[in-house]
């Protein structure tokens, strides 16, 4: 399918069944969502990277005004639904402040992927968290985690992300995850290693002596 959509490019990467909150303040962007919000249309958030437009987003949509102020600003809670891919940017749509798009929706293969796999991702996810004192909740049973669900809690970089939501098997995804934590967690067991090193340094420390060989 190929449609239009009015567009809210972000600096982020949001993912299929994500919350997300935000603030809008801009005169068009609190037109595009005025709009959306009365007529229950969603709209596509975009990622850019290095003040770049990518041809990948989510689309997304407003499941709660959460609060309208004096000036007009707002606070909304937002959902995102499916992957598309930017075919051409609108970069200006009669009568309105806002952009658009003309965009497609690859086939996304979501589900579950393969669960022995995502349990070892989760489990990487957990220790990384441990060593970085990190609490996270993910609202769900680890059995029944995706891996959008835990993508934005595995240390990626924004780059990192939009390329994950370039990959639409799950399986891929759940690949990448592991792949990502593989490398990430000897790296930061490093770092706690030197974090307990440097703690030690200047308090009296019970240490074996040498022993020479007689």
């Amino acid at each position: 399918m190929t449609n239009f959509i009015p567009v809210f490019p972000l600096g982020i990467v949001v993912y299929p069944g994500e919350a997300l909150n935000l603030h809008i303040f801009e005169p068009r962007y609190k037109q595009l969502v005025n709009e959306c919000f009365t007529e229950g249309k969603p709209f596509g958030i975009p990622t850019v990277i290095n003040n770049k437009l990518n041809e990948m987003g989510t689309l997304v949509r407003i499941t709660e005004m959460a609060k309208v102020y004096d000036n007009g600003e707002m606070d909304i809670r937002t959902q995102g639904l499916s992957v598309f891919r930017v075919l051409e940017v609108i970069k200006s749509v009669p009568d309105k402040l806002y952009s658009g798009a003309i965009v497609n929706y690859p086939e996304n293969r979501e589900g579950r992927g393969q669960p022995e796999l995502m349990q070892k991702v989760v489990q990487a996810i957990r220790e990384l968290h441990r060593m970085l004192n990190i609490s996270k909740d993910f609202h769900k049973p680890d059995e029944d985690l995706v891996s959008y669900d835990v993508a934005h809690h595995a240390g990626l970089s924004l780059e990192e992300e939009y390329e994950l939501l370039g990959l639409l098997q799950e399986e891929q995804r759940q690949e990448y995850l592991k792949r990502h934590l593989g490398k990430v967690l000897p790296v930061t067991a490093q770092m706690e290693n030197l974090r307990e090193r440097v703690k030690l340094n200047g308090h009296f420390s019970n240490l074996s002596s040498f022993l020479f060989e007689e």
